[in-house]
């Protein structure tokens, strides 16, 4: 009978890995914390009886008490009922008989612990790997948490560190040393244990690489220049942080900028400098600037945002000097608004405050009399300005009459020019010797004000 052919190795393989990568996982050894004897465990909420049991008490009355209320009495019996727990309830509670201590029993009152959800992290190259997860509450008294690491596909032993608690955080915070010479492009099984009287969580498996888990800390002193007779420029400026060395191992950067009014980011990215010039700023306004920092490669993942730094790009000083004030002198538009869309008071347009207005016709007088000095200087100038005209004209005008006058009075004749028989030149002369008219006279030097002769015009003929 033949055999019936098998499935073909090419799909035996991933569940060959699988079955591989699940004996190479460290065993979490993850159960719930043992309780000390005479310790009784409560949930918040749920209902409890204590038990004295002690012996040949059939006469003796046994009263309770707790070690943070004493001298004074909580019940008298051999139980010692409790409902709805408290976290306040836990402590040591104490039966007594006829003034003799029978049993301590200590009250816990916790819930299970939550389930771990790690994220782990590397400052830089040379730094250790740090893995923490966040609590929506403060764990119970005596809480632990323990992580577990090893190398994926390997049969070593996982190395085993314990986790701390920070209370001003909120988080349990693990460290895990790196020991030199690893690869960074090795990955690692990361497991999580925590665990308290009440139970015990474990959270999931986590696989990671040393240089998949870089996060820089953010860049530091992060500043805004303004750049001088450049408006619409900004320079920021900032530098690595602490926690990484420059001389070996570069980031890259992001910028994020805005003005104030806008809520959404302008980003920049691949800066690989630690400074940035903005072109594009907005004149006059305060920009929000942030800076993020990640590996030069782009191995691991960005930073935190650096802290907000602010700016203004320059501001020519006169053009603060020219800017009108809140109530300028300019004339309001149609709508109500100076034309930079600042409203104006109603008292400009002649709304008048009541008690101006109960005053009659002296409040209304009062009120048109602001546009009044405006109009008369303008008028007044342009009456002087008419006036000055007219003396002027006046002026030259009679100056030109007496200078008329004056070269009117000459003796008959002056200025003609004398007549020239036209008889034919003498023979023996040649015809060029001979002129056509004499020589004219020099005429009189004008006056101050002639520009053309007028003798022609007042010679009195």
């Amino acid at each position: 009978m033949a055999r019936p052919p098998g499935p073909p190795l090419p799909r035996l393989l991933p569940a060959l890995l699988l079955a591989a990568a699940a004996a190479a996982l460290p065993r979490r050894p993850c159960a719930p914390a043992g309780l000390p004897p005479d310790t009784v465990l409560g949930r918040p909420g749920a209902n409890v009886t204590l038990s004295c049991r002690g012996e040949g008490l059939a006469n003796d009355t046994v009263s309770w008490e707790l070690e943070t209320r004493r001298g004074r009495r909580l019940a008298q019996g051999d139980a010692l009922p409790l409902r709805g727990l408290q976290r306040d309830d836990a402590g040591r509670y104490s039966c007594r008989a006829g003034g003799r201590p029978l049993r301590t029993l200590r009250l816990l009152v916790q819930d299970p612990p939550e389930v771990p959800r790690v994220s782990c992290y590397r400052r830089s190259h040379d730094r250790d790997v740090l893995c923490e997860w966040p609590l929506r509450q403060k764990p119970a008294p005596g809480t632990q948490a323990t992580l577990w690491v090893k190398r994926r596909f390997t049969a070593e032993n996982a190395t085993e560190q314990q986790c701390r608690y920070f209370s001003k955080v909120q988080k349990f915070v693990c460290r895990l040393k790196v020991p030199p010479g690893v690869d960074d492009n090795k990955p690692l099984v990361v497991s999580t244990c925590v665990r308290n009287g009440a139970g015990s969580a474990a959270g999931e498996d986590k696989i990671i690489t040393l240089s998949g888990v870089l996060k820089p800390d953010p860049p530091l002193n992060v500043t805004v220049r303004a750049l001088e007779r450049w408006p619409q420029r900004l320079r920021v400026a900032w530098a690595y942080p602490s926690s990484w060395d420059p001389r070996f191992y570069w980031l890259r950067f992001q910028v994020r900028y805005r003005p104030e009014p806008a809520r959404t980011f302008t980003e920049v990215d691949q800066v690989t400098q630690t400074s940035l010039d903005i072109a594009d700023a907005w004149r006059g306004t305060r920009h929000v600037v942030q800076v993020r920092a990640q590996e030069e490669f782009g191995h691991g993942a960005w930073s935190e945002w650096s802290r907000e730094a602010v700016g203004t790009p320059w501001t020519d000083p006169r053009d603060l000097a020219s800017e009108p004030g809140p109530f300028s002198s300019q004339f309001p538009a149609e709508d109500g608004t100076d034309g930079y869309g600042a409203t104006l008071p109603p008292e400009l347009f002649g709304a008048e405050p009541a008690e101006e207005a109960a005053d009659g016709g002296l409040a209304e007088a009062g009120g048109r009399s602001g546009a009044a000095p405006y109009t008369f200087l303008m008028a007044g100038g342009s009456l002087l300005l008419g006036i000055a005209l007219f003396v002027g004209i006046v002026v030259r005008y009679r100056r030109t009459r007496r200078a008329g006058g004056r070269r009117g009075a000459k003796a008959d004749g002056a200025g003609q020019h004398a007549l020239v028989p036209l008889a034919p030149p003498s023979p023996g002369s040649p015809l060029s010797e001979t002129p056509l008219l004499p020589p004219a006279a020099a005429p009189p030097a004008p006056g101050p004000f002639h520009v053309t002769n007028l003798d022609y015009f007042f010679s009195g003929k």
